[in-house]
């Protein structure tokens, strides 16, 4: 297998001072800045996560207008390019289902594969495009027209709520699948904070985010918030690789066995010397600057592609069982 575990063990934490040894009350920390309200305190891990009120975020979710979501069922041959689309296996189902969340870039054809892959183990794919509608080609830089990750997060719950309208889905096992900034957006679905400020319906049975940034965000004339919260209640899978100086991995180390130690359902697993981006097979040898400010360089791996689909369904099949 490529990679190493890295789900159930301690790490040392590096570059994160006052973290060692220590336990104490999480405050969830609102900033008084353009109006925004202080969230009450809550028992939980060590560090400090910023989180913003409901009523912020419901307002920063629908500063875009919502999508219009496809309803005509395809079947997988017709997926053919990247693009948002409702794929459905043969058969009767009821299916599990999950929602496809894109890069920062939008659809790809790396995502479209995993969409191809999802349907050939029986699942309804919803791939949402949270960009193209809205005439924006990226977010790799920052939000767009009203799209940034909260505005994503309602995206992919409203695409969770038309999944459940449907007679041959299974509305209980609905999960989230997301990629880089559709990763991100996932640690805010497993979120029941989020989820409820939101105002989409009740969230996913479970998330799995390939190569996320475990970032506090902090924008502009405004109070700053952590994609991870310490609030997590549903199962939670990321997959991460320890070459990625996009979204560099121990951030979310840092965070994650933190929240394992507090009884969390969360789980991971590390890739040794992957990139962000290993399955964009079409980004394989671009080097780039990104946000930041750091140099990036994406490399395919097939390898690290086949085993993170595969612990993808090991993870889903065990987490949302078909039912009797």
């Amino acid at each position: 297998m490529p990679g190493r575990v890295s789900g159930s063990g301690r790490h040392r934490f590096l570059g994160r001072p006052g973290h060692r040894g220590r336990r104490r009350l999480i405050v969830l920390v609102v900033g008084l800045i353009a109006g925004y309200s202080p969230a009450s305190a809550v028992d939980g891990p060590e560090w400090k996560a910023a989180v913003w009120d409901a009523e912020a975020i419901y307002r920063g979710a629908t500063i875009a207008p919502d999508l219009v979501l496809p309803e005509i069922v395809e079947t997988v041959d017709r997926l053919t390019s990247p693009r948002m689309a409702l794929i459905k296996p043969p058969g009767s189902g009821p299916f599990p289902a999950i929602v496809l969340m894109h890069q920062c870039s939008g659809l790809n054809v790396a995502v479209a594969a995993s969409a191809r892959a999802a349907a050939s183990r029986g699942y309804v794919v919803l791939l949402v495009d949270s960009l193209e509608p809205r005439g924006v080609k990226s977010v790799c830089f920052g939000p767009k027209n009203g799209v940034n990750f909260f505005r994503g997060a309602r995206d992919a719950l409203q695409a969770a709520e038309q999944l459940r309208r449907m007679p041959d889905v299974d509305a209980q096992r609905i999960a989230l699948v997301g990629f880089s900034w559709g990763a991100m957006v996932g640690l805010l679905a497993a979120s029941p904070h989020y989820v409820d400020a939101l105002k989409s319906g009740p969230g996913f049975a479970a998330v799995a985010s390939f190569y996320p940034g475990c970032f506090r965000i902090t924008p502009q004339q405004r109070p700053p918030y952590d994609l991870v919260n310490p609030d997590v209640s549903r199962p939670l899978l990321v997959l991460m690789g320890d070459a990625d100086t996009e979204t560099p991995a121990q951030e979310c180390l840092d965070r994650l066995d933190v929240l394992k130690q507090a009884g969390a359902p969360v789980e991971w697993h590390l890739y040794a010397g992957a990139t962000h981006c290993w399955d964009c097979q079409q980004l394989d040898g671009l080097n780039k600057i990104d946000v930041r400010g750091d140099h990036v360089a994406y490399h395919f791996r097939q390898d690290v592609t086949d085993d993170s689909r595969r612990r993808l369904f090991e993870f889903l099949d065990r987490v949302m069982p078909r039912r009797p």
